[in-house]
C-alpha cells in the first residue's frame, strides 16, 4: 500500500510541471564508464521505485522552468545503502522541489558496490561516476542555461557519502584518457547532504571546501555522527556550514513525503532558507 501511495504521489506531482514530465536521461561516459564495459549492454532493473543493475551512469535532467529559473544546478544523488538506488523518493521528488526553487536539477544513477555480484567500488567507481556527473554538468552548463560556477550536489545516505567523496576529500588520479568533460573541475560549488552515511567522514580534505547543508534525525543509528562529524570538521576550517538534527527522528526520512512530524515536513524550507540566505538562487551578478 505504501509503495503505491508514493507512485501515486510521485505521479500527481511529476503532472504539476509540463517541465519535469518527460525527462531526459543521458549518459555521462559516452563511451562506457572505466571498468564497465563487460557489462554495457546489461539492462537496468527497476524493482517498485528503486533503480539497480547500472552499468551506464547517466543523468536525468529536470529543467528549471525559464520564468523563474536563476542560472543554479544541483546535482541529486539518491541513496540505497550502495546495493540498490532510491530513484523516486531521493532522486525525482527532490528534483520536483529543487525546480520550485528556480534550480536546474540532474539526478544522479551510479554503479552499485554492494549490490550481488557487484565488481564495482564505491571509492573508485561510484565515486568517480559522482565526479563525472559534476564536470558532465560543468562541461554542458550553458546547454542548460547554467552558471557553471553554481553547480551544486544534494546526497541522500549513500548518495550523501559520493557527495563528501567528491566536495571534502582528495580526488584520486584519473587512470582513463581524458576527454574534455574530465579536464573540467569535480569539486561542486555547494554541498547538501541528507543524513549522509560515514564513508569519507571524517573528510581528509576540508580546506576550500564548498560550502554545506547537513540534516540528519537524532535518532539515526548510523549517519548522525558522521553529520556531525562532517560539520564540526568544516566548521573548524572556517567553512560555511549548517547543521540541522531533527529530534526523534531516524533515517530515511527524505523529503517528508511519508513523516508526520511538523519539524520533519517543513525541513525542505529550511533548506529554501539556506540557498537562499547563501545566494545560489540569485542570478550571479555580471
Amino acid at each position: 500500500m505504501r509503495a503505491r501511495l508514493t507512485t501515486l504521489l510521485f505521479l500527481l506531482f511529476a503532472a504539476s510541471s509540463a517541465y519535469a514530465a518527460d525527462p531526459q536521461s543521458l549518459p555521462i561516459w559516452p563511451h562506457g564508464a572505466p571498468g564497465a564495459q563487460a557489462h554495457a549492454h546489461d539492462p537496468e532493473i527497476v524493482e517498485n521505485t528503486y533503480v539497480r543493475s547500472v552499468h551506464n551512469p547517466s543523468l536525468t535532467v529536470f529543467p528549471a522552468d525559464p520564468v523563474h529559473a536563476n542560472g543554479a544546478a544541483v546535482i541529486v544523488v539518491p541513496g540505497g545503502g550502495h546495493r540498490m538506488m532510491v530513484f523516486v523518493n531521493e532522486g525525482m521528488v527532490p528534483a520536483r522541489t529543487l525546480n520550485r526553487f528556480g534550480l536546474t536539477v540532474f539526478v544522479l544513477k551510479y554503479r552499485l558496490a554492494r549490490e550481488a555480484g557487484s565488481t564495482y567500488s564505491i571509492e573508485g567507481d561510484a565515486a568517480a561516476d559522482a565526479r563525472r556527473a559534476v564536470r558532465w554538468v560543468r562541461a554542458h552548463a550553458k546547454d542548460y542555461g547554467v552558471d557553471p560556477q553554481r553547480i551544486g550536489m544534494m546526497g541522500f545516505s549513500a548518495g550523501g557519502e559520493l557527495v563528501s567523496l567528491t566536495a571534502d576529500n582528495p580526488e584520486p588520479a584519473l587512470s582513463w584518457p581524458l576527454d574534455a568533460v574530465d579536464r573540467q573541475s569535480a569539486r561542486p560549488d555547494f554541498q547538501i547532504l541528507v543524513y549522509p552515511g560515514p564513508l569519507g567522514i571524517p573528510a581528509r580534505q576540508v580546506a576550500g571546501a564548498p560550502p554545506a547543508f547537513i540534516a540528519a534525525g537524532t535518532l539515526d543509528p548510523c549517519c548522525v555522527v558522521p553529520a556531525m562529524t562532517l560539520y564540526n570538521q568544516l566548521r573548524d576550517a572556517k567553512v560555511s556550514a549548517e547543521l540541522h538534527l531533527f529530534a526523534d527522528t531516524d533515517h530515511g526520512f527524505n523529503m517528508a513525503m511519508h513523516n508526520e512530524r511538523v519539524s520533519i515536513q517543513h525541513w525542505p524550507d529550511r533548506l529554501f532558507d539556506w540557498l537562499s540566505d547563501s545566494g545560489w538562487l540569485l542570478p550571479r551578478k555580471q
